[in-house]
């Protein structure tokens, strides 16, 4: 028994010796970069919508749809899940990253149907950040309101 444990213990360490050591920086530097870019993007609509008469308040409702149909779009054919894997969490922080989560898995069970898979689906990874958003929000709103 302790032979195996010893074995264990040599295996471990041979693994850890040649695991590639990840670039923390350079990860960080791209995810930076990538998820101000698409931020940057969702500013230059704000700004169109305002150049052509919107009033900047009333700007955001329309940017925030134009960003979730770009992030579904470039779900669907297959963009955003190379920009993921090339910018990991820039690409998961915008509204985009969120559009992504709801597409992603209704396209992998598609083939289960309409119902039991895409609408069933769909929530897998959002639903879980929309119920805590939402009940920590009221949560906010109960004590605010309390305190105020």
């Amino acid at each position: 028994m302790e032979k195996d444990i010893k074995k264990q213990q040599e295996y471990k360490d041979i693994a850890q010796k040649y695991e590639p050591k990840p670039t923390l920086l350079k990860n960080m530097i791209w995810a930076f970069i990538v998820g101000g870019l698409i931020c940057d993007i969702g500013q230059i609509f704000q700004n169109l919508f305002v150049s052509h008469g919107m009033k900047p308040e009333q700007a955001g409702t329309p940017v925030a749809i134009l960003m979730v149909f770009l992030g579904a779009f470039f779900t669907g054919i297959g963009v955003y899940d190379d920009l993921g894997r090339f910018a990991g969490a820039g690409s998961v922080v915008p509204i985009t990253g969120f559009a992504n989560s709801i597409v992603s898995p209704a396209m992998e069970f598609k083939r289960e149907g309409y119902v039991f898979g895409v609408a069933s689906r769909m929530f897998n990874i959002a639903g879980p950040v929309i119920v805590y958003g939402v009940g920590t929000s009221i949560l906010v709103g109960i004590i605010y309101y309390f305190l105020k």
